[in-house]
């Protein structure tokens, strides 16, 4: 296997604020190539060529005509044992968008280029520090937004998705080499393997990756979050029932028909897990532009939902049984609001698996329909198996369908007698597909699509 890579320019050294922008306490300021430790100097009060490896200096930067410009520490970091694997320094100056700028901008003139997105990961992965899969769960780390994102993000930067697919490759690689011997050797009747224990072996591996390929639906909404939408008729109590789930007023409440117009979205908390709530318009027949924008806007929101409360109004005997039919069965909870206002439950019978009783007013049922969301965001997994490694990532996914996918044309082949010859050619695809994820066999384009989301300074 083989990288294919965007080349970076030789002996290039960059720099950028590695810090959000913005005042604060502190702003850092990386340098990464041959020429760090010789650019610091430059801009240092002390004597950066003899410092030591991962020591910490404290000291003034200085402009290009001497000028004070703050008090900073300077950390060293030698190659190869930094981020980047190159020489690495980082300028601790005050928070602040003037300060932080005055640096890099003397930085820039002592002879460092200005970073692009993601180039200081790229220097990472390019240099064998990371691989492809740990410096995209940089950018998942950054972007965590619970805590099973971030552990995620976490089990991915430390490797555990790069060991699993190696193991897929080095397993693959086997049947991959006996293949080949199989077509190298056609008429030397050389029992490299039994030829059921081959497809039985490859069966095997497919589905551990089939398994792995299966936890992209959670891993997906552990990493981007939930889309929850209320949905219903007119006056139903939907915008009540989001300002209940939140704890405050964010939906305007109303007993006129039709205020709600457009989207109404906020973030909730839910076991770990990001939820984004949309209150949606009430679906009703309507002649009126602006709530019929909004009505086709919930339309949308119900196709792209991870989950769809479905509230209706306990209190009314007519319910919109055309609105009940289209409702998705499998990602959808029928709710029962305004329920302090009568005794029973109406007797309408709802094709929905799930049923939960609520007031919005009074916080009645409340608990069970977060455990109801809870319960089917996680489906019958138990808690354990939130702890075991989920793809996250789109890219990932779709290199490991196609793998299987080569997998099965190469179990088929072999079932079927095609020749060896062709089959190896899709055991090569398969290993190209898994490459794809960590690294190996990898485009100049796809590179570039993925180090171009960073931000500046990572």
């Amino acid at each position: 296997m083989h990288f294919v890579h965007r080349t970076p320019v030789a002996d290039k050294t960059i720099a950028a604020i590695a810090t959000p922008p913005g005042e604060g306490g502190i702003a850092i300021i990386r340098i990464s190539g041959s020429d760090a430790i010789a650019v610091a100097a430059k801009v240092f009060s002390g004597p950066v060529s003899r410092f030591k490896s991962h020591t910490v200096h404290f000291g003034q930067t200085v402009d290009d005509t001497s000028q004070k410009i703050d008090d900073v520490l300077l950390l060293v970091m030698r190659a190869p044992k930094s981020f980047t694997g190159e020489d690495t320094v980082e300028i601790h100056c005050h928070g602040g968008r003037y300060v932080s700028q005055r640096v890099l901008g003397a930085v820039l003139k002592a002879g460092a280029a200005p970073a692009a997105p993601g180039e200081f990961s790229l220097k990472a992965f390019m240099n064998g520090k990371i691989d492809l899969a740990q410096a995209e769960a940089i950018q998942g780390l950054i972007h965590a937004k619970n805590e099973y994102a971030m552990r995620a993000a976490q089990e991915q930067l430390e490797g555990v998705l790069s060991h699993k697919i190696r193991s897929f490759q080095q397993e693959l690689t086997k049947t991959y080499a006996i293949l080949e011997a199989w077509v190298d050797f056609p008429e030397e009747d050389l029992e490299f393997a039994p030829f059921g224990e081959v497809i039985k072996e490859l069966m095997g591996i497919r589905d551990t990756m089939a398994k792995l390929y299966a936890t992209f639906h959670q891993g997906r909404m552990i990493q981007e979050g939930v889309q929850l939408s209320l949905v219903g008729s007119p006056n139903v109590g939907k915008s009540s029932l989001m300002n209940a789930l939140l704890g405050h007023e964010r939906a305007i409440v109303s007993p006129i028909a039709g205020t709600t117009r457009d989207l109404v979205e906020d973030d909730l908390r839910l076991s770990g897990l990001h939820l984004r709530l949309i209150d949606t318009a009430g679906i009703r027949e309507t002649s009126e532009c602006i709530e019929e924008e909004g009505i086709k806007r919930t339309k949308k929101a119900i196709d792209r939902s991870d989950l769809i409360l479905f509230v209706l109004d306990a209190t009314q005997e007519a319910h919109d049984a055309a609105l009940i039919e289209v409702m998705p069965r499998d990602r959808c909870i029928a709710v029962w609001n305004k329920m302090d206002l009568i005794r029973n439950r109406p007797e309408l019978p709802l094709p929905f698996t799930h049923i939960v009783e609520v007031s919005a007013t009074t916080g009645m049922g409340l608990p069970t329909l977060l455990e109801t969301i809870d319960s089917i965001i996680w489906g019958q997994q138990v808690s354990a198996e939130k702890d075991e490694v989920m793809l996250t990532c789109y890219r990932h996914k779709e290199s490991l369908a196609a793998a299987i996918q080569a997998i099965d044309k190469v179990i088929q082949g072999l079932q079927t007698g095609i020749s060896a010859e062709f089959v190896t050619f899709d055991m090569r695809e398969a290993l190209v597909e898994l490459g794809t994820i960590i690294g190996t066999d990898i485009g100049e384009d796809v590179l570039t699509s993925i180090f171009s989301q960073f931000c500046i300074g990572k």
